[in-house]
């Protein structure tokens, strides 16, 4: 059995997070009072021969880049091809089937190695699946915001950490519940994912495409609401771009605005232009930081040392940053799975 190791020993000059042999009363920090690490396009065979191995790593977010196939009806995961899938993923339902079976799987196959691996690895820390829609969803082809759900609820059913769960059935919505901090510890979000979605780079670069993934998805949340079924929604939309201040208020119309609690945009940005990252964690949003290395010095995209790592890990915690991406996806899990306090 291959399994995966997540250490949370101080690497460096990252103040990790540790629990002392023999404190099993020490408190777990909530979900939204860390920072970790992530893999960009975790999908790509360049960096895990098997998706499998991608869940080994000890990254706590894996990227997975998704394109609806109109024509077939199909969720094609790839980088460039909306027609075709070109990625890791197997042909592999049970624990067994995995690290060997066929790759180039569809959505669906790639949630069913995380559904496998899942039953190996029941108490693993919380993953976030980060999901770039690259050319948004096509609701008239049947591939929108319900189907999604319907899939992922259907491979991964109770596994998936959802908007609801948020909420608790004491918040009316995503915001309030964010800003009462009703996020749960990570130890109670052991064995569980959450999906983020962000609109793609073909979708953005579409002139005739103003209906992009994150207002789609965001209104889908309001109407699930309003419906009293927001127990269906698996997923959380995120506001994507470094922007200095909130930037919901002038990107969204106020129905959707506090159905927003991820927000995901380029570290340099935020960290080399001094931007006000504390508006984040002071109302406990989850922020994903992209392109760790680039923040200034600069370190290596793929091949940093260990050491260089766990401060630029520091740093974007010390920026109020809940998750650092970058193409590490060489390096152990002794390092991609650091968690450092956030703040």
């Amino acid at each position: 059995m291959r399994g995966i190791r997540r250490t949370a020993a101080l690497v460096g000059a990252a103040a990790l997070l540790a629990v002392a042999p023999g404190n099993a009363h020490a408190a777990s920090p909530k979900f939204s009072e860390t920072t970790a690490i992530g893999t960009h396009n975790a999908y790509d065979k360049a960096k895990y021969t098997y998706f499998a191995q991608a869940l080994d790593s000890g990254a706590s977010l894996l990227e997975l880049d998704v394109y609806v196939d109109s024509i077939t009806h199909r969720w094609r995961v790839s980088h460039s091809n909306p027609f075709g899938n070109n990625n890791n993923c197997e042909a592999a339902k049970s624990p067994d089937e995995l690290y060997g079976k066929s790759r180039n799987q569809d959505l669906g196959g790639c949630l069913d190695n995380i559904a496998a691996w899942n039953r190996l690895h029941p108490d693993h820390p919380p993953i976030v699946f980060k999901v770039e829609m690259k050319v948004g969803f096509n609701d008239r082809a049947g591939l929108g915001p319900d189907e999604f759900d319907r899939l992922v609820s259907q491979k991964l059913g109770g596994s998936v950490y959802k908007p609801a769960d948020l909420l608790g059935g004491t918040y009316g919505t995503l915001d309030a519940a964010a800003r009462a901090d009703a996020w749960p510890a990570r130890d109670s979000l052991r064995g569980k994912f959450l999906f983020e979605l962000i609109p793609g780079t073909v979708e953005q670069a579409n002139p005739f495409d103003h209906y992009w993934t994150d207002e789609e998805y965001g209104d889908h949340l309001r109407d699930l609401s309003g419906a009293g079924q927001l127990g269906q929604a698996q997923a959380f939309p995120a506001v994507l771009g470094a922007e200095n201040g909130d930037p919901r208020a002038g990107r969204y119309d106020a129905s959707i605005r506090p159905w927003f609690v991820f927000f995901d945009g380029d570290a340099a940005t935020y960290v080399n232009n001094g931007y006000d990252t504390s508006f984040y964690a002071a109302n406990h949003y989850i922020l994903i930081t992209t392109g760790a290395d680039g923040v200034s010095p600069a370190i290596s995209s793929t091949t940093p040392t260990d050491a260089e790592v766990a401060s630029r890990l520091a740093l974007l915690a010390k920026n109020h940053a809940s998750l650092i991406t970058s193409d590490w996806s060489a390096k152990p899990a002794s390092v991609l799975g650091a968690v450092a306090n956030r703040g």
